[in-house]
């Protein structure tokens, strides 16, 4: 059992409330013993709480479109600070790549973004800003 040793230099207290700070300084004599910090995540009545995890949603106005036909996704981030930035991502083989439409979050979080497409074929797109990602969104291009 490992014991902390302390120096004391030879102070003298004329008051009560000197004697309190020394005890506080020094702390518990015996490992263990005392008050449970306040930063403990152990502590009585302090819940150890995770900041709740950033949310995206995603949903498209339309299922089919002419190849750069203008059409929008739209959805809101939930737990992410308003003006968050979003992009526009599509699959493309096995690889997401960041396609150059991005748009900021508004302060109820909601986002709409104005989406062009012209490779042919089902596209996999999905939005992502904020430490998240939104499920994938198909639109099919003829």
């Amino acid at each position: 059992m490992n014991r902390l040793k302390l120096k004391y230099a030879s102070v003298k207290y004329t008051s009560v409330a000197g004697i309190a700070a020394l005890a506080v300084l020094a702390g518990p004599a015996v490992p263990g013993a005392g008050a449970v910090s306040p930063h403990s995540s152990h502590a009585p009545g302090n819940a150890a709480t995770a900041a709740p995890r950033p949310t995206l949603t995603a949903k498209s106005t339309a299922a089919s479109v002419r190849a750069w036909q203008d059409f929008y996704i739209y959805g809101v981030g939930r737990n992410m600070r308003p003006g968050t930035r979003v992009t526009l991502q599509q699959k493309q083989g096995k690889r997401w790549v960041s396609l150059p439409a991005s748009v900021y979050t508004a302060r109820n979080g909601a986002y709409k973004m104005r989406v062009k497409l012209g490779l042919k074929g089902r596209n996999s797109l999905r939005i992502v800003g904020g430490r998240a990602i939104s499920p994938v969104v198909y639109v099919k291009v003829r």
